[in-house]
């Protein structure tokens, strides 16, 4: 009896153990988040990054009640953000809002003292948009992708284009489009979209090849023109505006997106509060409007399916950097 009396107690006190262990994660799942959250944003403001982050942000905040606090950390095409982003705690208060241009990144710094695939671990996407050929109308006259094109064709070198840095979508955008057209226009690298943009406007540089993101408001406003929209169909926000295989370049497909990490270590019962938290605020319907507005989509993956996403990406963009020849500037 003693014997049965003590096994039957081990069985118990093991069983209330494991019970312990099990709950012990969804609780600390259920009080997430009890203070701020950090997301690192490796670009200035004004971006593609910040179109989406902040809406994001303030969503976030009407959620749960806690803020979620945009740390803006531009440099060597968003590279620096992510080296930072990679080494903070892995808490779930401490996350990167990473974009396209870090999957460009590992064929363009052969020396990254982060692995986005085994540093950072992908929790969301957050929004899809086309580039856009963007110009200044004051400094390119050009009322049609033909007029333009022609342009550039008579005029090799005469011409510029402002970017979010070496080896972001931007700059590969642009060098894609180099080598599709047989054109030459000189690569202008800023530290971000956003003052890329602000000089655009300006009239200090002469064209973009942007995300829609950051665009949109602008081109609708009048301040720059939009030519293009890379793709295969026309894009709702712009309709107007021809797509790439209507003005003779089918395979110029080219998307700017975005989309939320972790650091490595992070927690699984966190990673999936905060992907609970961001799909449920992109399904509002005021982010629902601001995407539309951008023209920008909302690809609903799970994680695996992101990462998958971004490993994808890594080898498609390793493909165009080299045959394009693309180089740090």
């Amino acid at each position: 009896m003693k014997s049965n009396g003590f096994t039957r107690r081990a069985v118990l006190r093991a069983s209330a153990a494991a019970g312990a262990t099990s709950v012990a994660p969804f609780a600390r799942a259920q009080a997430w988040p009890s203070k701020p959250v950090m997301i690192v944003v490796p670009f200035p403001a004004g971006g593609g990054t910040d179109a989406f982050g902040r809406p994001l942000a303030a969503q976030f905040a009407k959620q749960t009640g806690r803020q979620l606090v945009i740390d803006n950390r531009g440099g060597a095409g968003g590279t620096v953000g992510a080296s930072i982003a990679a080494k903070l705690a892995p808490d779930g208060y401490n996350l990167f809002m990473g974009a396209v241009h870090h999957t460009i990144a590992p064929s363009m710094y052969p020396k990254l003292d982060y692995d986005l695939e085994k540093d950072l671990i992908p929790i969301s996407l957050v929004a899809m948009v086309p580039q856009v050929v963007v110009v200044n109308p004051r400094r390119i006259e050009a009322a049609n992708f033909k007029d333009f094109r022609a342009l550039m064709t008579r005029s090799p070198g005469k011409y510029n284009y402002g970017s979010a840095g070496s080896g972001t979508s931007h700059h590969l955008a642009g060098e894609l489009f180099k080598q599709q057209t047989k054109t030459f226009i000189t690569h202008i690298p800023y530290r971000g979209a956003g003052p890329a943009l602000q000089d655009l406007i300006a009239g200090n540089v002469d064209m973009m090849f942007d995300g829609l993101g950051s665009s949109a408001a602008h081109i609708k406003g009048g301040r720059i023109r939009a030519l293009m929209v890379a793709g295969q169909k026309r894009n709702p926000a712009l309709p107007d505006v021809p797509c790439a295989a209507e003005v003779g370049l089918p395979q110029y497909n080219v998307t700017t997106w975005y989309g939320v990490w972790a650091p490595r270590g992070t927690p699984a019962d966190l990673q999936a509060r905060v992907a609970e938290e961001i799909r449920k605020a992109i399904q509002t319907d005021e982010l629902k409007a601001i995407w539309a507005s951008q023209g920008a989509e909302f690809p609903n993956f799970t994680q695996q399916q992101f990462a998958s996403f971004i490993h994808e990406e890594i080898q498609k963009w390793g493909g165009v950097v080299k045959a394009s020849g693309a180089k740090l500037d």
